[in-house]
């Protein structure tokens, strides 16, 4: 009884767990972000004839109350189109909904595509971090790529195919001689591994640029490192702002990220705010 967490290939249908299996062929039910998708791995494994409901962002809250109802008395499977449900797809909420009401909830191993991607890049993994999809608009995701290579750690993202080069084209601004790693439909027809450079891996993609992308980016070396400016300083407050950041907010980004006093980076960000919109700063 209760709710197990399934994850699913991410291409290849032989990419899945005996375990994982025996899950789906006990469950009464089979929570599925897309059921047609969910269909079709059932039916290529012999499982037919299950229940199937779709839980989606936009129904999520309204049948939450019945799923959980049926996990208390049965064996409920949840599913995503591919991999890990609730990593970037629907389920983190419906598993935080289960724990609250006392259902039983378990998770299994399997695909994990930003886990594979980190893995082929070679970079050390002493520290990895998952960030989820690269942000969308352009500010903060110049911000947030600032702040990743600050860390001097491997980072790993999602990206959609349509954004690839744009993000690609930050990277290179940032760090052009940074290495980064591109895993693009992993596990499928097309897969393409692609490592090098930013402006390296953008002239590499194969045109057009289509499937699913993870994006890993290496720890920045000492040698890419630029040495830092009050231009590269500016540049950074301007990206905090337009992430849409406070000064006091960017400015303790940029402490933690610099090491440089707050109180001091604080003067900075509200004169280089004020700059910004021709207003002279006003009294702190």
């Amino acid at each position: 009884m209760g709710l197990t967490f399934v994850p699913t290939p991410l291409g290849n249908l032989r990419d899945i767990t005996l375990r994982a299996l025996d899950v789906l062929r006990e469950s009464t039910l089979v929570v599925a972000e897309d059921t047609r998708v969910t269909r079709r791995l059932l039916s290529a494994h012999g499982i037919v004839g299950k229940q199937l409901m779709s839980y989606r962002e936009q129904n999520a809250a309204a049948i939450t109350p019945a799923i959980l109802a049926r996990a208390r008395n049965e064996t409920v499977a949840v599913v995503t189109d591919a991999g890990m449900p609730g990593i970037s797809d629907p389920g983190r909420e419906l598993l935080v909904a289960a724990r609250e009401a006392g259902v039983a909830v378990d998770v299994l191993p399997g695909p994990v595509a930003f886990v594979g991607a980190a893995v082929l890049s070679g970079f050390s993994l002493g520290g990895l971090t998952f960030n989820g999809f690269v942000p969308r608009a352009g500010g903060a995701r110049r911000a947030a790529f600032a702040a990743a290579l600050e860390t001097g750690t491997t980072n790993a993202w999602y990206e959609a195919p349509n954004r690839i080069v744009t993000t690609l084209d930050t990277l290179a601004e940032l760090d052009p001689i940074g290495a980064i790693f591109v895993l693009r439909e992993w596990t499928k027809r097309y897969e393409q591994h692609i490592s090098g450079t930013p402006t390296e891996v953008k002239t590499a993609l194969e045109r057009p640029v289509r499937g699913e992308i993870v994006l890993v980016i290496g720890p920045r070396t000492r040698a890419s490192r630029p040495e830092r400016t009050h231009e590269d300083l500016d540049l950074a407050i301007d990206a905090a702002l337009d992430a849409g950041l406070s000064v006091a907010a960017a400015a303790k980004t940029l402490a933690r990220e610099r090491g440089t006093p707050r109180t001091e980076l604080y003067a900075r960000v509200a004169a280089r705010k004020h700059a910004r919109s021709g207003k002279p700063p006003a009294e702190r």
